[in-house]
Parts: C-alpha cells; sequence; structure tokens
C-alpha cells in the first residue's frame, strides 16, 4: 500500500496535524481580531492557542485512543508532551521577554544617537502564557477525539 495513503489512514497522525491547523488557523484568526491581521501570525511563534499544546496534546490523546494507557507510544507521546508545553511556557516564553527588553534598549540606543549592537528589530512574541498552552492543550485533546472517533474511519472507508 503506498505509504501516503497509510499516513491519511493514521488516527494518530491525524490527530496531531488536524490540532496543529487547527490551533494554526484559531490563532491567525485570534490575533487579527485582537491586534489586526498580521503575516508573522502566519509562521511565527507564540500566541493565542499554543500550537505546540495542541499538536502534542493532539498526539497524545491520538495515542491513547489508539494503542490505551498502558502503550509505549502513550507513554512517550505524554512526557513529550510535557516537555515541549514546559519549554513552550519557560525557555521560549523567557526568550520572549529577554526580546522586549533588548528592543527597547536599541530603541534607547537610535534616540540617544548611537549605533545600536544589532540591525533588527527581535521577535517578541515568542513563548506562550499558561493560558494560551491550557487551551492549546484542550483544542489538541478536542481535535483528537474527533479525529479517531469520526475523521480517520471515515478517511479509511473511502481510501
Amino acid at each position: 500500500m503506498n505509504p501516503f495513503v497509510q499516513l491519511l489512514q493514521n488516527p494518530v497522525f491525524l490527530s496531531a496535524g488536524g490540532a496543529w491547523l487547527t490551533a494554526q488557523v484559531s490563532k491567525i484568526i485570534y490575533e487579527s481580531i485582537r491586534y489586526g491581521f498580521s503575516t508573522k501570525r502566519l509562521a511565527g511563534g507564540g500566541g493565542m492557542p499554543s500550537s505546540h499544546s495542541a499538536t502534542m496534546m493532539g498526539l497524545t490523546t491520538g495515542c491513547l485512543l489508539t494503542h490505551s494507557a498502558a502503550s509505549t507510544e502513550f507513554a512517550i507521546a505524554l512526557f513529550l508532551s510535557m516537555v515541549v508545553m514546559y519549554d513552550a511556557m519557560g525557555v521560549r516564553r523567557e526568550t520572549g521577554e529577554q526580546a522586549k527588553i533588548l528592543n527597547r534598549m536599541r530603541a534607547m540606543d537610535i534616540e540617544a544617537g548611537r549605533e545600536p549592537l544589532y540591525d533588527k528589530v527581535l521577535d517578541e512574541k515568542m513563548g506562550h502564557t499558561l493560558s494560551e498552552v491550557i487551551v492549546g492543550a484542550l483544542l489538541g485533546i478536542a481535535v483528537a477525539v474527533i479525529m479517531c472517533r469520526w475523521v480517520s474511519p471515515a478517511v479509511s472507508a473511502w481510501l
């Protein structure tokens, strides 16, 4: 059988991919309504909801529904999800906070007539708040349930 067709029939793949796509589209809509449309939102990090959390919880929930809580796949996905979501709220968020400070320092240098240490403005929207991670995780769970219960069986029957 064609590997591409097999991938499209894989409920875990559909859960993670569907959660990511749903989160990205939701993020663009939410951020556009709240702050105005920006092309940076199409590929940039950060924002509501967390695509990282949605993807990882889609993967984890897909593994749970497909393989069971006792499976190696679920255990791996669960621990990877915890690491990714912790990192999104920790290291990546701190990187964004540091970018804000460096951008202010750059602006102060320019205002004072000094040459800034770097030429471009740094991206300040890097990580996620707790609420962005929670909403992303809940979105990932919901999408995985839909994918595993209804979409994956329908795709398998169609292909």
